[in-house]
């Protein structure tokens, strides 16, 4: 009988028995030294020691901020920031007339208490423009739209006929 050559599979099996001794030989040689040379530590350390680590105890602040920056956060932070700071960006004698409402697509509506404020809110709204721009960058906000009160509506409740309502009745 004739042996027959070991097949592929035999020939792996073969191999890695062998680098297993070999490795098994290796460590047995070096004792507690490690191949680079250096001691041989059993224990592996757990916990982060002096030097600071992503695994240590973090501030709130920081980890929010690291949130905020992730992508789709910029622009609700933006926002909240604008809605937040209109005191300090515009000083208090004009946020005491007028209140920014909304953040929309870039569009930041302000009503104004009476329609004075909302003319002289016009004249300077490219400065607070760039105020904005300057405390939370810019396309947070593009544009301003500034309105004065609304008239008072002689509609009452959920349903509306058309005309003139209550005054078609007078005289």
């Amino acid at each position: 009988m004739t042996e027959a050559e070991p097949s592929g599979y035999e020939l792996a099996k073969k191999a890695l028995e062998d680098a297993r001794a070999k490795s098994r030989s290796r460590r047995a040689a070096l004792g507690k030294q490690r191949l680079d040379g250096a001691p041989r530590n059993r224990s592996r350390r757990r916990w982060s020691g002096p030097a600071a680590d992503h695994r240590d105890p973090q501030s709130l602040g920081s980890l929010v901020g690291r949130l905020a920056q992730t992508p789709g956060w910029q622009a609700n932070v933006g926002a909240a920031t604008v809605l937040n700071s209109w005191d300090s960006i515009v000083g208090a004698d004009i946020s005491a007339h007028a209140k920014p409402t909304q953040l929309t697509d870039g569009v930041l509506y302000v009503a104004a208490e009476s329609t004075a404020w909302a003319t002289q809110l016009r004249y300077v709204q490219r400065q607070i423009l760039a105020k904005i721009a300057a405390l939370v960058g810019d396309g947070v906000v593009t544009q301003l739209k500034i309105t004065g009160p609304q008239a008072p509506s002689w509609r009452k409740g959920p349903r509306h006929v058309p005309g003139r309502g209550p005054r078609d009745t007078y005289g």
